[in-house]
C-alpha cells in the first residue's frame, strides 16, 4: 500500500524557518525602508543584510533610533547655548570681531564655525554616517585652532572642545581617537606658538577629558541598544522554538491520522472496488450498483481530504476560496448533480483563516448533500461586500423517494461536521448558520473581510 505521508524528497529540503511559515507558526517582517525611516546612526544595531528582520527586532531598532533622536534634541539647547559663549567670549577679546583685517578674519571664523555647529547638532545631520561626522568635527576643530592662532586670548579650550565631543560620542572607537587626536595636537601646537608652553596643559586635558567621556557616554548607549535588540532576538528565537515543537506535534498527530484514518479509508477503498466488480457480476439493482459507485467516490475523496489534512499538519499550503470553482466542478463531476456557482460583487484576497473558513465550510456543505441528499440541486454564491464576504450553499430535493440511497449513506456522518464548521468561522471572526428550507437545505457561512 503507498504511504499516505509520501512526498517529494525537494520538500524535506525546504528549511525549518520556511515551513513553520508555511504552517502558520512563523511570521517575518522586511526591514524598514531607510529612506522612509529617515536612516540610521551607524552602530550595533544595524541589521544584515542577507536576512529581514522580524517585526520585533525591528521594532527594537527603531526604538534605538527614536531614543538617539530624544537625546539630540534634549542637548540641542546646550549646544545653542554653547554657541553663544563661545561668541560671547571672542567678541570680548582683541582683535574684536569686525569687518577689516583680523577682525574680518575672527568674524568669518565665528560664522563658519556657529554653522558647523547648528550642522552637528541637528537630528538629520546626526544619522548620517562616518564621514558626514568626521567631516564636521574637523571643521569645528580647524575653525577653533584658526580662531585660537587669531585670537590667543579668546576662548582657546573652549572652542575645540566642541570638536572633540562630537567625534568621541559620534565616532567608533578607532576613527574618534584619530580626529580627537589631530585637533589635541593642532591645538597644542598653536596654542604653544602664540602663548607660554604652561597653557598647552589644561587645553590637552579639557580635550582628553571630553574625549574619554564621550565615548564612555557611546559604549553605554551602544550597549543598551546591543541589550534591547539582543532580548528580542531571544525572544523571537524562543518563539521559533515553541514553533517548531508546536510543528513536530503536528508531525506526530498527521502520522498517528495517517494510520488510523487513512489505512482505514484505503482498506474501504478496496473493499468497495471488489463490491463493485461483485456487482458487475451479480444480478443487483441499478439502485445499489449507483450506490456502491457513490460509496467509492466517497471513500476516494475522504482519502484524499485525509491527504490533505496530513500535508496541513506537516505545514503544506492549505487551500483557499481561490479552489472553491474546482470543489464545485468535482462534486458536478463526482455526483452528478446539477451544481452551479455565482460570484456577486468583485472578487478579492481574503486573510488565509478567513478563506480557508470559506472553503472548509463550502466543502463540508457539499459532503453533506452527497451523504443526505443525493441528486439534489446546489447552488454555491459567493457574495463581496463591502466589510464582509458572505458564502452559501443551498440544495434543493428533487422529490420524496427519488433516491433510496439517502437512507444508506445518512447514518454515515459522525455528526461533527456543521459544528466544526461553526468552531472554524468563528475563529475567523465570523459566524455560521445551517438548516432548513422550503424546498431543501440552507448552509450560510459569513467572514469579516
Amino acid at each position: 500500500m503507498r504511504d499516505l505521508a509520501t512526498r517529494p524528497a525537494a520538500v524535506h529540503t525546504v528549511s525549518m524557518k520556511a515551513r513553520l511559515a508555511a504552517a502558520g507558526l512563523y511570521h517575518r517582517a522586511a526591514q524598514p525602508d531607510p529612506a522612509t525611516a529617515g536612516g540610521h546612526e551607524p552602530g550595533p544595531i544595524a541589521g544584515r543584510g542577507d536576512e529581514p528582520a522580524s517585526a520585533r527586532v525591528a521594532q527594537a531598532r527603531s526604538r534605538a533610533l527614536e531614543r538617539g533622536d530624544a537625546q539630540r534634541r534634549a542637548l540641542r539647547p546646550l549646544g545653542l547655548v554653547f554657541i553663544a559663549v563661545v561668541v560671547t567670549a571672542s567678541a570680548q577679546t582683541h582683535p574684536e570681531p569686525g569687518l577689516h583685517g583680523k577682525g574680518l578674519a575672527v568674524t568669518l571664523l565665528l560664522a563658519a564655525y556657529a554653522a558647523a555647529v547648528l550642522t552637528a547638532i541637528s537630528v538629520s545631520w546626526a544619522r548620517r554616517g562616518l564621514a558626514a561626522q568626521v567631516a564636521v568635527a574637523a571643521l569645528i576643530g580647524g575653525c577653533s585652532v584658526a580662531l585660537a592662532v587669531v585670537q590667543s586670548h579668546g576662548p582657546v579650550e573652549l572652542a575645540p572642545s566642541m570638536a572633540v565631543w562630537i567625534a568621541a560620542v559620534r565616532l567608533p572607537p578607532v576613527p574618534a581617537a584619530a580626529t580627537a587626536g589631530a585637533i589635541t595636537v593642532a591645538l597644542a601646537v598653536a596654542v604653544g606658538l602664540t602663548e607660554p608652553a604652561k597653557s598647552i596643559l589644561p587645553a590637552v586635558l579639557l580635550c582628553l577629558l571630553l574625549a574619554v567621556t564621550g565615548q564612555f557616554i557611546r559604549r553605554g548607549r551602544e550597549s543598551q541598544d546591543r541589550t534591547e535588540l539582543l532580548l528580542a532576538q531571544l525572544r523571537d528565537a524562543r518563539e521559533a522554538e515553541a514553533a517548531a515543537a508546536a510543528l513536530a506535534e503536528r508531525s506526530r498527530i498527521a502520522g498517528e491520522l495517517h494510520d488510523v484514518l487513512a489505512h482505514s479509508l484505503s482498506a474501504l477503498a478496496i473493499q468497495l472496488q471488489g463490491a463493485r466488480k461483485l456487482a458487475a457480476r451479480e444480478t443487483v439493482s441499478a439502485a445499489m450498483r449507483g450506490t456502491i459507485e457513490r460509496s467509492a467516490e466517497l471513500a476516494k475523496a475522504g482519502l484524499a481530504d485525509a491527504r490533505q489534512a496530513v500535508g496541513a499538519l506537516r505545514g503544506e499550503r492549505l487551500p483557499t476560496l481561490d479552489q472553491l470553482g474546482a470543489l464545485v466542478a468535482d462534486f458536478r463531476r463526482d455526483t452528478g448533480s446539477d451544481a452551479t456557482l455565482r460570484v456577486d460583487g468583485t472578487s478579492r484576497p481574503l486573510p488565509a483563516e478567513a478563506s480557508l473558513a470559506l472553503f472548509r465550510g463550502a466543502q463540508e456543505a457539499l459532503t453533506n448533500i452527497t451523504r443526505y441528499a443525493p441528486g439534489a440541486t446546489t447552488a454555491v454564491t459567493v457574495s463581496y461586500h463591502e466589510d464582509r464576504t458572505v458564502l452559501t450553499v443551498e440544495d434543493h430535493l428533487p422529490g420524496p423517494g427519488a433516491n433510496p440511497a439517502a437512507d444508506l449513506l445518512a447514518g454515515a456522518g459522525g455528526g461533527h461536521g456543521l459544528a466544526a464548521m461553526r468552531e472554524r468561522t468563528q475563529r475567523a471572526g465570523g459566524s455560521a448558520r445551517a438548516g432548513p428550507t422550503a424546498g431543501g437545505w440552507l448552509v450560510e457561512l459569513e467572514v469579516p473581510a
